[in-house]
């Protein structure tokens, strides 16, 4: 089908002149890590290998008493022996700090002393960098190696439907060609034959390098072979049977002789083996190693040995995994060949110093065809025949730099207006625009486009953009070829679906054809590499002042100022009810504040006081020992009281002033807490609806020290934070009110607002359990419905009655007066939790309403959400 030949034609030619060219510079490196080892030994002979002595090697224990004499270096981390006679043992040092690893030396295997260091080692490590990451930051560099992974993948197989010959069952056809043919023919057919010699390699490396490139791919490939990836920890738990306080066995050091002994009379015959050594001389022993008659390098068995008593807790077989589990094993010895032996690396590194090949030949065979396609067009108006029209030109305002943004709370349309700013006062031409006013097509008049977008909820587009994400998947494919993108994603880690739509408005994106100007940028809670990588992104648009960009974006990015608030009175508004208990929260401060119907708190967590002193009491420390910590001087208990409890025991031996300090540098601040705020500031307080939250530890942080831990008077920590997109309707426009449990702070606040301004036209439907116990804040509800200013309250107890019934359903119950009040101009706000009520909520308004006339509704401001 001569159609989809000339498409296949054209990915090839396309993807050979593009990222043929860097795959040149990963084959080349690739190659020589094939063989990187022995060319190390070459070049540094009698370093790893030695010659062998007449007397036994060096057990691990007079090893790390060898390299302990030796002043100046590390804790070890790593000890690799192996029981070759001559072979020297590595040495790993631990990592210091603000290095990624610690320092490697090698030892001799039969005095101890310390061997020359490497030569060359430091250009094998720049080249391992280049070809897994192209020097690129990690993340970013295996998304980009990945990517040219799957180019290699697509010119592997489209060129070998190209040249799929008439009779192929012909081997001849495919693995020979006649070396005496000359010109466009000879480099044709030397492209064409080299390329199905190395088709089987270049599908190996693909396949296999795919797997490290994408955790999206790792983590199908590991959970097919039922073996999930761990999730990463800040530290190690303690093991049951670990002491909480130093005693004689954790002052000794190390001793590794009954752990080595019981290694070797349970592993068998071994060749290598590394000892990943414990910080505690207490906890168990590493070994890792190959028995004698393994195929590849990646056959390894783990054991864990306790160094004092010899107890083997753990011993895992390479032979006794499953299936799956042993081949996921030989993905590594796959890609470098190593699974076949010597022939297997030997096709390795041809197969990779044959990139170059494909590229020169490719490149020629293409200018070739340019050379030959200027001589027709000329021969073509030579004879009256007009050449084919170039496209058109660009459209007006193409070089308008376009910063779009989508918008939950703010902080994205804020950021994008810092970028924005600071483009423009680097000269450059920016326009400003939510994703709420644009369309898919309307990227089509930008040459380029930078958006920042943040996720709401479990990685769903905020309102203001979810048009934009409807329409975007209804997007033709290459509508927007030529549109070049950058894009800043704002998430929260905690959510299973980090960057959801980010991530998605990236594919989006990428399916109708537009080009990312660099890999998207991932944001965790105004996380600064992060946002340093997206200005060094936008610094070099245009070479625009970094330092110009970096300063605006580093005023956006500047630590929150915390003030100290009074805690005044609590009150418990649902005794007896079937859910957690829900409190108002009322807190002072000395300074006079302002804020708007609608806005938030971030309020800063504490442990309850019996968590610390328990957490104190179980590792040894002296709470009151004072310690730096945050800029001030302090006690570790303050410290403790403010930070994330670390695992016990975290401390090392020595005094306790050193103990107290060095717990307190390594401590993470806790996360601040969002709440609703359900006052005005003419209230006299800053009130808060605030539900326990109960987990098997006992209470949530914030909730807990709210609720129960903080005494009355104590001083709360907490900022303001406007929260724009869930202000007050302009006007007396209707407004209908929704929400569930602790939602009715948000609704409650503009409710007081617009009691007080005298507007009438309010409607509130609101969810809890019982009204026997959840009619929350009845008293103030019911006032102001006799004095005329809620036309309409529908309250929703789904647990009183047979059918549970919520929000939702009233709301559908009541679609004609819904009608009619959107009809009317009302404005509808929606407080409470996302999943379930809220979710429910904006399902039924798509029902009654239509998509449309929902996403309308957002765009005129009309449909506010504040939900958790």
């Amino acid at each position: 089908m001569p159609s989809l030949r000339q498409a296949w034609f054209q990915v090839h030619w396309f993807l050979g002149i593009t990222a043929g060219t860097v795959l040149v510079v990963i084959g080349l490196s690739g190659a020589l890590l094939s063989f990187h080892e022995e060319i190390l030994d070459a070049l540094n002979p009698g370093v790893r290998q030695v010659t062998p002595h007449a007397g036994p090697m060096l057990t691990p224990q007079q090893i790390m008493d060898a390299v302990a004499r030796v002043p100046g270096h590390p804790r070890i981390s790593t000890l690799t022996v192996q029981s070759q006679p001559g072979a020297a043992a590595r040495v790993i040092f631990q990592a210091r700090p603000g290095e990624r690893r610690g320092d490697t030396v090698y030892v001799h295997p039969y005095t101890g002393a310390l061997q020359p260091a490497l030569k060359g080692q430091d250009a094998f490590e720049w080249i391992e960098a280049l070809h897994r990451w192209l020097l690129l930051p990690r993340d970013s560099g295996r998304v980009a190696t990945g990517v040219l992974a799957l180019c290699l993948l697509a010119l592997s197989l489209s060129g070998l439907y190209l040249r799929w010959p008439r009779h192929p069952l012909r081997w001849r056809t495919w693995l020979t060609f006649d070396p005496a043919l000359k010109g466009r023919s000879f480099l044709w057919a030397l492209h064409a034959v080299v390329g199905t010699w190395a088709l089987v390699v270049y599908l190996m490396l693909t396949a296999t390098g795919l797997y490290w490139a994408f955790d999206a791919v790792r983590d199908t490939v590991d959970g097919w072979a039922g073996i999930p990836r761990p999730a990463r920890t800040a530290a190690p738990a303690p093991r049951a049977g670990d002491k909480a306080g130093p005693d004689a066995a954790e002052a000794a050091p190390l001793d590794l002789t009954r752990a080595w002994r019981t290694f070797e009379q349970r592993a068998g015959p071994w060749t290598q083996a590394s000892l990943r050594l414990p910080a505690r001389p207490t906890q168990a022993v590493q070994f890792t190693w190959l028995a004698a008659d393994a195929t590849h390098d990646r056959q390894r068995n783990r054991m864990s040995i306790e160094p004092l008593t010899g107890e083997v807790p753990v011993d895992d077989r390479h032979a006794q995994r499953s299936t799956a589990a042993r081949a996921l094993a030989t993905i590594y010895p796959l890609h470098m060949g190593t699974y076949f032996g010597l022939p297997g690396r030997v096709a390795v590194m041809v197969g990779s110093l044959a990139m170059p090949l494909f590229a020169v030949t490719g490149w020629m065979l293409y200018l070739g065809r340019r050379r030959q396609r200027r001589a027709t067009e000329a021969a073509r108006t030579a004879h009256g025949q007009p050449a084919p029209l170039a496209a058109g030109g660009a459209a007006q305002g193409a070089d308008t730099l376009l910063v779009a943004y989508a918008s939950q709370a703010g902080q994205a349309e804020r950021m994008a207006l810092q970028s924005a700013a600071a483009l423009q006062r680097a000269g450059l031409g920016v326009a400003v625009q939510s994703l709420q006013a644009l369309t898919p097509a309307m990227l089509a008049g930008h040459r380029r486009v930078l958006l920042v977008a943040s996720s709401f909820g479990e990685g769903e587009p905020p309102d203001n953009a979810r048009r934009f994400a409807r329409l975007l998947t209804q997007q033709p494919p290459n509508s927007l070829q030529g549109v070049r993108y950058g894009l800043l994603a704002l998430g929260d880690r905690n959510y299973t679906r980090f960057c959801g739509f980010g991530h998605a408005l990236d594919e989006g994106l990428r399916r109708a054809g537009a080009g990312p100007l660099f890999p998207l940028i991932e944001v965790d809670d105004a996380d600064p590499a992060a946002l340093a990588r997206w200005s060094e992104a936008l610094a070099a648009l245009d070479g625009v002042a970094h330092l110009a960009l970096e300063g605006a974006l580093a005023e956006g990015g500047m630590a929150p100022v915390y003030a100290p608030w009074r805690l005044e009175r609590r009150d418990c508004l649902n005794p007896g009810s079937l859910g957690h208990p829900l409190f108002e929260v009322s807190l002072t401060s000395g300074t006079p504040a302002e804020w708007h119907p609608g806005a938030l708190v971030e309020v800063l967590p504490r442990h309850a006081p019996e968590a610390v002193v328990a957490w104190l009491q179980a590792v040894g420390a002296d709470g009151a020992a004072p310690v730096q910590h945050g800029g001030v001087r302090t006690t570790l208990a303050e410290a403790l009281a403010v930070s994330v409890l670390p695992p016990l025991p975290p401390l090392p031996s020595g005094a306790a002033e050193v103990h107290a300090q060095a717990c307190a540098d390594a401590l993470v601040a806790l996360a601040p807490r969002t709440y609703s705020v359900a006052s005005l500031p003419g209230d006299g307080a800053l009130q808060l609806l605030v539900r326990q939250e109960r987990h098997a530890q006992g209470l949530g942080l914030a909730s807990g020290w709210l609720t129960a831990h903080a005494p009355l008077g104590a001083e709360v920590a907490l900022r303001l934070v406007a929260n724009p997109r869930f202000d007050a309707a302009p006007g007396d426009a209707p407004c209908l009110f929704i929400g569930n449990g602790s939602g009715l702070a948000g609704l409650r606040s503009h409710l007081r607002a617009r009691v007080r301004a005298g507007h009438r036209r309010n409607w509130l439907l609101f969810g809890e359990r019982q009204r026997a116990h959840d009619n929350l804040c009845a008293e103030e509800i019911g006032g102001w419905q006799n004095q005329g200013f809620l036309e309409r309250l529908d309250r929703v107890f789904s647990r009183d009655g047979e059918a549970h019934r919520h929000v939702q359903d009233r709301l559908r119950d009541a679609a004609g007066p819904l009608l009619e009040w959107i009809a009317q101009g009302a404005v509808v706000y929606v407080c409470g939790s996302a999943e379930g009520m809220a979710a429910g909520v904006d399902a039924a308004m798509v029902e009654l309403l239509g998509a449309d006339a929902v996403d309308a509704l957002i765009t005129e401001g009309r449909y506010r959400r504040d939900v958790y």
